[in-house]
């Protein structure tokens, strides 16, 4: 193997040692989670050293801030919102129409008119394309860049996660920089029976799992429980738990690994983010100026003519709102997960074009063109990533029921911020917008994408629990997209 990459007993560039990854999990199971500390932290809570710090590539690009993704479970259109074909015949083109964009000579879907106004900051890839055509296989390699070791199916329960998505890769790597929270996802998490397996972190363990946010459709509000302490819980009681934990923790037959001395570190990190009040007060989402909260999508008056299903309406704004405050409070990743906040997802099989024009198309195009709006003037759009993108498009011609069935042989996704050259577009699909013919792109493309712009080499390896590598990504960083 090339000097470039480490020898198994690594687990990365760093030399972390593979022993002190099975303790971390060891450990982390023994305690519980830390229940003992009487907290539900998740996969929050990482084991740092201060002696180590991850190496980043001299040919990476350092400087990205946070990442937020988008993800439009469900699978939108890309003919009837990214890529019209407006020669294409009827049966392919549809109903809409194209419109221009803040870029001359782009065009996008005409119920787009906001995220029409700000191209000038996005640029487009139409050419993504994987072969899993089923919502929770076809999710997975794209949350992870690796196609479900299980094949293309449904339904994943019992089956455990196996890579890491994308933010807990992330976590991982940049384990010893400090944030209280590293990755979060706001609601909710998309399952049909169990979580699909994408959502967490995998063979790294649930120590990098997404602090995740619940939401209140109802109030239009958001809670994480971990950040409820009972009255009757004082600090001082905190401590002792603490005190008392680390007593339990003290096994003379763990005293060869390094990562014993870390311990006391680790739960002091437990009392740090009981007390952290950074990330509680961005969930306090009422504090927002009401105008803010406006242009993302509240309606505190009189329901807009045509609105329907509000409370649900209302909070897919929210949660983009909530990830921009997130991204202000220090989180590097947030996954934001548009699934059923209206009682359906974006799985158009029947009144295609109904369900865009009428439910769907409207909050997204509002939302999305606020969120890039309000990072750039805070001056954070140019290190913050954004990326809009579904699981797979739709099929290039129409049902019977006037909708579109699924469509993994190329669809579209939209990438803002983060160093990108807005107006571009990369790659290009065919007359009927069926496959690629131009610069075919994989969701490991995309992956690579994300780990290079936060400074990480691609290529670099990680172990799992049994020693096996794997790089973080497969594919190659679309470079020629930033500027």
């Amino acid at each position: 193997m090339s000097a470039l990459f480490p020898s198994r007993g690594d687990i990365a560039l760093d030399g972390y040692r593979r022993e002190q990854f099975l303790f971390d999990r060891r450990h982390l199971l023994r305690c519980g989670g830390l229940s003992c500390l009487g907290l539900n932290l998740g996969g929050l809570l990482r084991a740092q050293s201060t002696s180590q710090r991850s190496s980043i590539p001299t040919d990476a690009r350092p400087g990205l801030r946070a990442c937020i993704v988008v993800f439009y479970y469900g699978g939108p259109s890309h003919l009837d919102t990214f890529d019209p074909k407006p020669e294409a015949p009827s049966e392919v083109r549809g109903e809409f129409k194209p419109i221009s964009t803040s870029v001359p000579g782009l065009q996008i879907c005409e119920h787009m008119p906001q995220t029409a106004k700000v191209m000038h900051h996005v640029a487009l890839v139409r050419s993504m394309h994987h072969t899993n055509r089923l919502h929770d296989s076809a999710s997975i390699e794209s949350l992870t860049g690796r196609q479900a070791s299980q094949g293309d199916r449904e339904e994943f329960a019992p089956v455990t996660q196996f890579y890491p998505c994308h933010g807990a890769t992330l976590s991982y790597m940049r384990r010893y920089e400090p944030a209280d929270v590293p990755h979060a996802a706001l609601p909710w998490v998309f399952h049909n029976v169990v979580d699909v397996p994408c959502q967490g972190g995998g063979f790294l363990g649930p120590t990098f799992d997404p602090f995740r946010i619940n939401g209140d459709a109802t109030k239009v509000s958001y809670r994480a429980e971990m950040f409820d302490r009972p009255e009757a819980l004082s600090l001082q009681r905190l401590a002792e738990r603490r005190t008392l934990a680390e007593h339990l923790a003290r096994d003379n037959s763990l005293d060869k690994f390094p990562a014993t001395q870390d311990l006391k570190a680790l739960y002091g990190r437990a009392i740090e983010l009981m007390q952290s009040e950074a990330v509680a007060r961005a969930l306090r989402i009422d504090e927002e100026p009401l105008q803010i909260r406006e242009r993302y999508g509240l309606y505190p008056g009189p329901v807009p003519e045509g609105v329907t299903d509000i409370q649900g309406r209302q909070l897919r704004g929210q949660n983009l709102l909530l990830a921009r405050r997130l991204v202000e409070a220090g989180v590097p990743f947030v996954n934001v997960y548009d699934f059923r906040q209206q009682g359906q997802n974006w799985d158009s099989h029947a009144n295609n074009f109904h369900e865009h024009k009428a439910r769907l198309l409207p909050p997204a195009d509002q939302a999305f063109a606020a969120l890039v709006e309000d990072l750039e003037s805070r001056g954070l759009l140019e290190t913050t990533l954004v990326i809009a993108m579904g699981e797979f498009g739709r099929t290039p011609k129409i049902n019977a029921n006037a909708g579109r069935d699924h469509w993994p042989d190329c669809y579209s996704i939209a990438l803002a911020g983060g160093g990108t050259r807005g107006g571009a577009v990369y790659g290009a699909s065919d007359s009927v917008g069926a496959f690629p013919v131009v610069d075919p792109v994989t969701p490991a493309d995309l992956a690579a994408t994300i780990f290079w712009r936060f400074g990480l080499d691609p290529r670099s390896e990680i172990l799992d629990a049994t020693g096996r590598p794997h790089r973080l990504a497969e594919g190659k960083p679309l470079s020629s997209l930033f500027a």
